[in-house]
């Protein structure tokens, strides 16, 4: 155990974290999502809610503020205007950690083609239906 990490967040996870750059980007995807087949390094939170991973996550890793869109999920099929209750939770959750960012919506094959391009995977034991967020690593500034 360390102070101040939430315990979730693995040695595995912690060291993809560090390692990463900014621009990287790492997907949170809930259980039902083929995260195996994708690409990027894998790393599994089962039973671990994507919510929970991504408050975990938003602790230690900041957004990129350079972009438009450094929080996106993926919009509902059929439904593009759509917003499931898991989507609010992660806004909610990205307004905590950055409070000038909000969560874009990237169409389903889109956000599955994202995720093959980025850096890691988080699969989460999530339920819900499109639990499923990508997020764009921004800078630490002196200080911080």
């Amino acid at each position: 155990m360390l102070k101040n990490i939430p315990p979730i967040l693995g040695p595995d996870l912690l060291g993809i974290l560090r390692a990463m750059g900014h621009g990287d980007e790492i997907a949170i995807v809930d259980a039902n999502y083929p995260a195996d087949a994708a690409g990027p390094a894998l790393v599994r939170l089962d039973g671990v809610s994507a919510t929970d991973a991504l408050d975990a996550i938003l602790t230690l890793m900041p957004l990129d503020d350079f972009v438009d869109e450094a929080a996106i999920c993926m919009q509902v099929v059929g439904d593009a205007s759509k917003r499931e209750p898991v989507m609010d939770a992660f806004e909610a959750i990205v307004k905590q950690h950055e409070p000038g960012m909000g969560l874009a919506s990237l169409e389903r094959f889109a956000f599955y083609e994202r995720v093959k391009t980025g850096y890691a995977i988080v699969q989460t034991g999530e339920r819900r239906l499109y639990g499923n967020i990508l997020l764009k690593k921004g800078i630490v500034r002196p200080g911080a």
